[in-house]
C-alpha cells in the first residue's frame, strides 16, 4: 500500500468509530450483549442459509452481463462473486472485485475491462433497487428520518445520472468513438491506440444492455437478489421479536447499501449499524433492541459469506495474500490490446 492509500485506510476506520460511537454510545453494552444472547439462533441460521440464495441470484445476474461477451456456467460464477464478496468483506477499496474480475480472466479468459464494465453495471443496478427499497416503503409506512432522506437524496443523482451514461453509451457507442478520438488526437500513436482499445473494451462490455431478455435477466435478478436479502433481514428480526414489516426490512436493506457510499472500513463496520438502528428507531423499535439487532444481522450476512468466500479461494489455489494484492493481480493481466 502507498502512502495515500494507508492514509484513505486509515479515514476509513476513523469514520467507522465514529458512526460506531453515534450509534451505541449512550447505550449500556451489558443490555445489548443481553439482547443478542437471547435471540432465537434458530431465526439466525435460517437466515443466514437464505443469503447464499441471495448470492446465487447475484451470480446469475452477472450470467447475464457477460453472455454478450461469454457464456460462464453460473456454477463457475458463484464461487467468484461469494471470492469476492469475502475480499469486500475483509480488505480496502473493494479489492473483492478486482480479486473476482482477475478469476474470471485467469479462468474463462474473459478481459479485464470488459468484466470490469460488467461489475459497474452491476454496482449501477443496485443503487437503482435501493432507492426504489427507500422510496417504494416511504409511501406506504409511516416512517419520518432525516438520515433516511438525505441518504436517497445523495445517491440518486449519482445512480440515474451514471445508468442513463449506460444506456447512451449502449445506444450511442459512436459518441463515446468520437470523445475518445478527439482527445486522444495530441497523444502520442501507441497510447492512443490503447485508448481507443479500452474504449471498445467497455461499449463491448454494456452489449448486454442491448438485449432486451438479457437486460431483463440482469433488472429482474437485481430486484430478487435484494428482495431475498430483505427477507433474510426481516427473517433475523424474528429472533429479536420484532415488530416489524417486511417494508421496515426493505427501508433498511436500501439505506445500509446506499450508505456505502460512505468511505469507511472494509464490511462497512458502524455504518452499517448506524443507518440500520436508525430506521428501526424511527420504525418505532426501542434504540437498544434497534442496535442490538443491527450489530447481529451484520454478522449474519458478513461471517457466513466471508467464511465460504475464503474456502473457494483456497479452492482457487490462492491464500491470503491474494486479497491483499488484489489490485496489482488485476493490474498484471491489464493490457487492453491482449
Amino acid at each position: 500500500m502507498n502512502k495515500k492509500q494507508q492514509v484513505a485506510v486509515i479515514i476509513g476506520i476513523l469514520i467507522s468509530v465514529i458512526f460506531l460511537w453515534i450509534a451505541f454510545y449512550d447505550l449500556r453494552p451489558a443490555d445489548v450483549v443481553d439482547n443478542i444472547q437471547q435471540a432465537n439462533i434458530m431465526w439466525l441460521l435460517v437466515g443466514a442459509t437464505i443469503y447464499f440464495l441471495a448470492v446465487t441470484i447475484i451470480a446469475l445476474r452477472w450470467q447475464f452481463l457477460l453472455r454478450a461477451i461469454e457464456y460462464v456456467p453460473l456454477s463457475k460464477l458463484t464461487p467468484l462473486v461469494a471470492i469476492g464478496y469475502m475480499g469486500n468483506n475483509v480488505y480496502p477499496f473493494r479489492s473483492g472485485e478486482a480479486l473476482r474480475i482477475f478469476l474470471l480472466k485467469r479462468n474463462h479468459n474473459i478481459p479485464i475491462v470488459k468484466a470490469t464494465t460488467t461489475v459497474i453495471v452491476e454496482r449501477v443496478f443496485d443503487g437503482l433497487v435501493m432507492l426504489t427499497f427507500i422510496v417504494v416503503p416511504l409511501s406506504l409506512v409511516d416512517i419520518a428520518s432525516e438520515e433516511i432522506n438525505t441518504v436517497a437524496q445523495f445517491a440518486a443523482p449519482i445512480f440515474l445520472s451514471a445508468l442513463l451514461i449506460f444506456f447512451i453509451l449502449t445506444a450511442k457507442p459512436n459518441v463515446l468513438h468520437n470523445l475518445i478520438k478527439f482527445f486522444s488526437r495530441p497523444l502520442p500513436e501507441r497510447i492512443a491506440t490503447i485508448i481507443e482499445k479500452i474504449a471498445e473494451e467497455i461499449i463491448h462490455g454494456l452489449e448486454a444492455l442491448r438485449s432486451p431478455s438479457q437486460l431483463a435477466g440482469a433488472i429482474i435478478s437485481s430486484y430478487t437478489t435484494w428482495a431475498i436479502e430483505a427477507g433474510v433481514y426481516w427473517i433475523v428480526s424474528f429472533a429479536f421479536d420484532l415488530d416489524i414489516t417486511y417494508w421496515v426490512a426493505l427501508m433498511v436493506v436500501g439505506t445500509v447499501n446506499l450508505a456505502g457510499l460512505i468511505p469507511a472500513s472494509p464490511g462497512q463496520v458502524g455504518v452499517f449499524e448506524f443507518f440500520a438502528s436508525t430506521v428501526l428507531v424511527a420504525a418505532g423499535i426501542e434504540e437498544t433492541l434497534a442496535a442490538s439487532y443491527a450489530l447481529t444481522v451484520h454478522i449474519v450476512i458478513w461471517l457466513p459469506v466471508t467464511l465460504v468466500g475464503f474456502y473457494f479461494l483456497v479452492k482457487q489455489g490462492l491464500g491470503w495474500q491474494a486479497i491483499t494484492q488484489a489490485r496489482s493481480l488485476g493490474g498484471e493481466t491489464q493490457d487492453p490490446t491482449s
